[in-house]
């Protein structure tokens, strides 16, 4: 019978425990950097938050001249933004309790990831076409400019305005949702969960009871849970995930 040498089985010893020894280092390396991912996850959420309050604030009046104005493109230039941030920290905070907020959770993220995603499109055509349609297309324009009071234009807008609605549908639906999904999942917050839950339900109260765009004032409750809940993630100690 032919005898493996010693200094063979120690040398394959080694390589096999430098495997090892790598491919540990690497999922480390892994952990660390998904843990990193979602505190940075967190302050967008924090800033999305915040920017959601503070465009409802200086929004200007949905009319024909406010379109071509400086401020009207800030205020839409800071909603892409907002809505960028947005999708990221959802993403992050759904990420931190994948496991525990289930079938629920999973839903919820869905809905307001697609809402974001909608809204960023109008915001973008609210900041970059609609200045260029006042002299063009007035008709359309006024049209479009009462989609978020929900009364009806001179022009049909067909797909557009249901698809208006649509993002209004998922952001009433999808932070309850979302925010049950939180407060059971009892890994952030429950209060900041809370909040955030009571988005949806408090802004669909609201629209039935003041007229646009004293409305605005709906969108608080979100802008503070989702800011609370970004905050709890970009706050908590940084270990292995």
């Amino acid at each position: 019978m032919k005898t493996i040498p010693k200094t063979s089985i120690i040398e394959g010893n080694k390589h096999t425990h430098t495997n090892q020894h790598f491919e540990a280092r690497l999922e480390n390396k892994m952990k660390v950097t998904s843990t990193s991912l979602i505190r940075w996850s967190g302050l967008a959420a924090m800033v999305a938050g915040f920017l959601f309050i503070v465009i409802q604030t200086i929004h200007p009046a949905d009319i024909l001249s406010s379109v071509t104005t400086g401020r009207w493109a800030i205020v839409h230039y800071l909603s892409i933004a907002m809505c960028l941030l947005g999708l990221l920290g959802i993403a992050g905070i759904y990420a931190r309790q994948v496991e525990e907020a289930g079938w629920l959770g999973l839903i919820g993220y869905l809905m307001f990831s697609l809402f974001y995603a909608l809204t960023m499109a109008f915001q973008f055509a609210e900041a970059f076409i609609s200045p260029l349609l006042p002299t063009e297309a007035p008709k359309f324009m006024e049209s479009f400019l009462l989609l978020p009071s929900g009364s009806a234009g001179e022009m049909n807008l067909g797909a557009l305005a249901a698809v208006y609605t649509l993002v209004g549908v998922l952001y009433m639906l999808g932070s309850p949702l979302f925010g049950i999904a939180t407060i059971r999942a009892g890994i952030l917050p429950r209060w900041a969960a809370g909040l955030f839950a009571s988005a949806g339900p408090v802004s669909a109260l609201v629209v039935l009871l003041l007229p646009h765009p004293l409305d605005r004032i709906a969108a608080v409750p979100l802008g503070l849970g989702l800011a609370w809940l970004g905050y709890a993630l970009w706050s908590e100690p940084r270990k292995e995930a």
